[in-house]
């Protein structure tokens, strides 16, 4: 491997040959998301998350970018950005380590052993230290809510067809801009 532009070729075809299912967002191989399923013997079991990944130009030299696009309950993980406060991934990264290894390792690691020590998100930190058990039920009532796995298909942004507004609370100003309607 010369250089970083087949480095990342390569790691992304890795990837796509796993078990991950990956969605590439643009023609270029610097964005892309990928479905990932909590890891059994934790309370993230049965939620699937939608993870974006920007690859830098310097990859893989530098790390990637990694960010949940639905919501998760967890200590390292800012509940509305998404940022991922991972250790390895932020100040230890290697070359050595591949995208297989974000996706197989160091996600898994840091769903089963979350760090309360250095949040992203207070309240799940607190609750963690206070009350695992309250802890565990409000990270299964996220999964329950926002990581339901038949619900990775949808786009983040769309709205689902219940979520619409109905006719009363749509209110058109279209007229108001265009004018009346010519006879």
């Amino acid at each position: 491997m010369s250089s970083p532009s087949k480095r990342r070729e390569m790691d992304l075809m890795k990837l796509m040959m796993s078990d991950f299912k990956v969605e590439m967002i643009n023609d270029g191989m610097h964005e892309f998301y990928v479905h990932f399923n909590g890891p059994n013997d934790s309370p993230y079991h049965g939620g699937a998350w939608r993870i974006r990944v920007e690859l830098p130009d310097a990859y893989p030299y530098k790390s990637p970018s990694i960010g949940f696009v639905n919501k998760i309950y967890h200590p390292n993980v800012d509940e509305m950005s998404g940022s991922v406060c991972l250790d390895v991934i932020n100040q230890t990264w290697s070359p050595m380590f591949d995208l297989v290894n974000v996706f197989e390792v160091f996600l898994p690691q840091l769903l089963l052993y979350p760090n309360p020590s250095d949040p992203l998100n207070g309240e799940a930190a607190a609750l963690m230290m206070r009350d695992r058990t309250a802890y565990d039920q409000r990270v299964k009532e996220y999964c329950e809510k926002y990581a339901k796995p038949g619900d990775l298909g949808a786009a983040p942004e769309e709205k689902s067809s219940d979520e619409e507004m109905s006719e009363d609370e749509y209110d058109s100003s279209d007229e108001a801009v265009a004018g009346p309607v010519d006879p």
